[in-house]
Order: C-alpha cells, then structure tokens, then sequence
C-alpha cells in the first residue's frame, strides 16, 4: 500500500479536515434534518476485515493517525487496498478528534469532528462525491444533531434548528445570495410553520 500520510505535516491536518470540500457543490442532501438521529461515534473496533496502519506524525512514540483499509481490486484488476476510515489525533492526546469516512471510491463520504476535544462529536460534514452539503452540528449531550446547515454550490441555502420541540426541527432559515432572505418558526410543536419573519439584511453567518 502506498504511504498516505508521508507529507502531512500536524497544523496542516486539522484545517484540512475543517475546510474539505467547501467549494461548489451541486445538492443540498436531505430534505429535512429532522431524520438525522445519533451519529457515528468516534470509537471504531478495527472489524475483521480491515487492515489497521498506525502514523507518529510527532515521533512521540504514540501514533497520532489511524487508517482502516479493506482488500479490493483496482480498476486494472488488480489487489489493492481501499481506504475506509481515517483517524486523526489534532492534540496528540491519544484519542481522535477528527474521523474521516470514505466510500469505495475512497471518496470522502463523511468527516467527524470533536472541537472541544471531550470525546464526543461536535459536528459531522456530509459530503456527495467529495463535496460538502450539510453539516450537522451537536449542542446538547445527546450526540444527536441540534442544527443541520445544507449547502448548494458552496453556499448556505437553508439552516434548520430543533431549539424547543423535542428533536424536531421547529426553527428554518432560508438564505439567498449569502444572507438571510426568510425566517419560519414553529411555535407549538405540530411540525409545521406557523410565524414567518423577513430578515433585515444582516452580514452573513459564515456557517
């Protein structure tokens, strides 16, 4: 297998786990974030079938990167093999912080993030054929997603939030052109939108 990670440098890994993919995207993935549940944790038991290879990155004797690969076959025929899952340890205190999960193609599918470095998942980027087009993002301690932000040609079109109803998105924006065009809110919990607010034109949320 060839080396993945021989030019990687430590402060280069995080920001590219954070800004993968935020270029032009095509789709806005789900119509509603509110089937979203759990995410993936961010501990893996290598399966069976998987191949495990260890990085040090700082050569502090404990690796810092961990690749999960599966055998498969190239489009030449021949053995190779695939990368699955990518770990990444950003402050080298032996636990990941940043999971990356690949399709077949070995394109990215999936990126998981712990910000706060407490073990669990603060955000999850969804990607399609590389590109980004939601994002989850967890505030309570639940590990399910209190906010889903989707995504068209690298721009913000739709924010959804579950701020009172249980898990249920009760709260949407839609964005045009970067800003905040319309804001619906779902007062008693039915599902559906029952106060419309126009935005007064403030700067964008970099999202």
């Amino acid at each position: 297998m060839t080396t993945r990670i021989s030019s990687w440098r430590c402060a280069a890994l995080l920001g590219a786990a954070l800004g993968l993919g935020c270029g032009h995207g095509s789709g806005v993935g789900r119509a509603s974030g509110a089937g979203e549940t759990a995410v993936q944790p961010f501990h893996h038991e290598k399966r069976a079938d998987e191949k495990l290879t260890k990085y040090d990155l700082n050569r502090d004797g404990k690796p810092d990167v961990w690749e999960y690969t599966v055998a498969g076959k190239g489009a030449d025929g021949t053995e190779v093999d695939r990368l699955v899952r990518k770990e990444m340890d950003a402050n080298f205190d032996g636990k990941p912080d940043v999971v990356t999960l690949y399709n077949e193609k070995e394109q990215v599918e999936q990126v998981l993030l712990d910000l706060d470095y407490d073990g669990k998942v603060d955000v999850v980027n969804y990607y399609e054929k590389g590109i980004l087009v939601r994002k989850a993002r967890m505030f309570g301690a639940t590990e399910k997603p209190d906010e889903w932000v989707y995504f068209e040609k690298g721009q913000i079109v739709r924010k959804e939030r579950a701020l009172r109803c249980q898990g249920k998105v009760d709260y949407w924006e839609y964005w045009e052109n970067g800003q905040v065009d319309r804001i619906g809110e779902d007062l008693d919990c039915d599902g559906k939108v029952d106060r419309w607010s126009k935005s007064p034109g403030k700067a964008a949320d970099p999202g």
